[in-house]
This record gives C-alpha cells, structure tokens and sequence, in this order.
C-alpha cells in the first residue's frame, strides 16, 4: 500500500493535498504579480522545471523552498499558505 499524504483542502470538489494547495497559491501569487515562471525560478534560485512541478502539485518542496519562493513573491506567510491547515 502507498503513502498517501494527508488531505486538507477542498477546490471545486476535488480533494488536495497541501503541497497541492500550495503549488496553486504559488502560481495563482507568480501571475498577480506577472511574473513569468522563468523570472520567478530566478528569483528564487530554483529551476524553472521545479517551479513548473511544485505549481502543477507534483513536487513538496522543503521549507528553505517555499521560504525563497515566498521572498521572490514578495507576498505573506499567510497569503502563500492560504487553505492550508
């Protein structure tokens, strides 16, 4: 049997798992501030193949991540983790 993560939130009906979630708040943040994922990938040293993966949910970042991420956005705590419990 695998390991599935824990569900926490819910969008349309469909369950997600956190770091779902949070690949959409990091995508939905990147275009309100029209940046490109390449520029954001720059921003925040990571690579424009990992950004596309952690916003499509298919990667958990670690924290250190998620804490440049959350820089090169220029946003909060809370408006990068909003749904997530």
């Amino acid at each position: 049997m695998a390991f599935k993560p824990p569900i926490l939130g819910i969008i349309f009906g469909v369950k997600l798992a956190p770091h779902q979630l949070l690949g959409r708040n990091v995508g939905r943040l990147r275009n309100q501030s029209g940046l490109t994922q390449e520029k954001l990938a720059e921003k925040a040293d990571i690579s424009r193949g990992f950004l596309q993966e952690i916003e499509k949910g298919a990667k958990n970042p670690t924290m250190n991540v998620v804490a440049r991420l959350r820089r090169a956005l220029r946003c909060t705590w809370d408006e990068l983790l909003r749904g997530i419990d």
